[in-house]
């Protein structure tokens, strides 16, 4: 989401002025019907505070808006072929589906090539568009705090037992449904490298995410199939302290995070997470140094793939494993995030 204020005038001035040059540059969120729009569209104009910006539908669509059904903002630029058009259709219709490659035989299309026309209009897969809709449902009233009942007309359902099919899905069933159900809160958090979602109980913080980091849904599914648990929107008093302690961070006011940590994986994950730990910040290691403290000079590739199961983002700092060349290496969050807090924590230190 956009911050810069000036930024942000500028695009609602432009959506005010339904400024063709602004198509496609910036897409309006509006709060009160949840929906996203681009700049030209013919809709009756939001009040300035009930607007957020987002540089990429992506961003919006995991933000729990949908798109607008006046201005078609995933229509821009181009001229949407037409089974391009079904398939945004069919997701609307059931946002809770999970797209395999047999279900676009019915479509008469190879998944392929479903995959290359939707990224060559929208910049992003099919099933990335499905997952970024399916997540946002689930984000939106995380990030609102809603109740799950009453965020069901603003996720675009005519009934409360599509939302709640569609949020349990990745959240798991409500509480009134099941019994004997540990309940989490999860909590959305606003930070300089985008939105992150805090998963806690009054004791321990079990996730903590960049809203858009591929795999977050699975993760999620994995934690609460082994915790036996259910996910509701809210806050805790772990969710508030991690939160107040991610400000100080990008503030460079907290060398250390004291929340206390709950970490499910193997023996060998849960070594490589403590390994972690013991880096400094402004400090770097690499796959190769951990393996051989580790007693696993062999293990480098396991090593990676422990960083990649850490469900606890800068917190457990895997960002801060670098390849023996001093190339980055891999990151959830993506290498531009890697790269950011590299260099933060490099300044933060000097």
């Amino acid at each position: 989401m956009i911050k810069d204020e000036t930024l942000k005038k500028q695009y609602y001035q432009a959506l005010l002025d339904r400024n063709s040059k602004y198509d496609g540059i910036f897409f309006a969120g509006i709060k009160t019907t949840g929906v996203f729009c681009h700049a030209t569209c013919p809709a009756r104009k939001p009040k300035y505070e009930n607007c957020n910006f987002y540089a990429s539908a992506e961003e919006a669509l995991l933000s729990g808006f949908r798109p607008c059904k006046r201005c078609h903002p995933l229509s821009y630029p181009k001229e949407i072929p037409s089974l391009v058009k079904q398939m945004i259709k069919l997701v609307e219709e059931n946002p809770e589906k999970r797209w395999k490659d047999a279900d676009f035989s019915t479509l008469g299309i190879h998944a392929a090539t479903a995959r290359r026309k939707f990224k060559k209009i929208y910049g992003m897969t099919f099933v990335q568009y499905a997952r970024a809709r399916r997540m946002g449902i689930a984000l939106k009233s995380i990030r609102t705090g809603e109740k799950i009942i009453h965020a069901q007309l603003d996720a675009g359902y005519d009934s409360s037992s599509g939302f709640t099919d569609a949020f349990s899905m990745i959240m798991g069933n409500a509480p009134a449904k099941s019994d004997n159900v540990k309940i989490l809160y999860a909590n959305w958090i606003d930070t300089k490298l985008g939105p992150m979602v805090s998963i806690a109980d009054e004791d321990f913080l079990y996730l903590l995410e960049f809203v858009d980091r591929r795999g977050l849904e699975k993760e999620v599914e994995r934690m609460r199939n082994r915790l036996k648990a259910a996910i509701i929107p809210g806050k805790t008093s772990i969710s508030i302290q991690i939160e107040n302690e991610l400000q100080q961070y990008f503030d460079k006011k907290l060398k250390k995070f004291e929340t206390p940590l709950k970490c499910y994986g193997s023996d060998f994950q849960k070594a490589v997470w403590n390994a972690l730990l013991k880096i400094d910040i402004g400090e770097v290691s690499t796959y190769k140094k951990l393996a051989v403290s580790l007693n696993k000079p062999t293990s480098i590739r396991a090593i990676g793939n422990a960083n990649g199961a850490n469900q606890l983002s800068i917190v457990i700092p895997c960002h801060r494993v670098i390849q023996t060349d001093g190339n980055l290496g891999g990151y959830g969050g993506g290498l531009e995030r890697k790269e950011w807090l590299l260099n933060h924590e490099k300044n933060y230190k000097s």
